[in-house]
């Protein structure tokens, strides 16, 4: 059985912004593909960058440490 859950902010944000760059980088691509190659290159760094500092620091065991 496939539960259908609604979507959540987070999701409807992530979404909207997916779309716009897209059709930034569309628009851009229209005038100059280069230019829209190295753009997208930086954005898909920096979204990258973005999701990985959502995510949970990685807890180090210290020596000696129970547990």
């Amino acid at each position: 059985m496939v539960k259908i859950t609604s979507w959540s902010r987070h999701q409807v944000l992530l979404a909207l912004e997916v779309a716009f760059v897209v059709l930034f980088l569309a628009g851009v691509g229209m005038l100059h593909v280069p230019a829209a190659l190295m753009v997208g290159g930086v954005l898909g760094a920096v979204a990258t960058e973005r999701e990985m500092t959502r995510q949970a620091p990685v807890q180090r065991h210290r020596k000696g440490a129970e547990g």
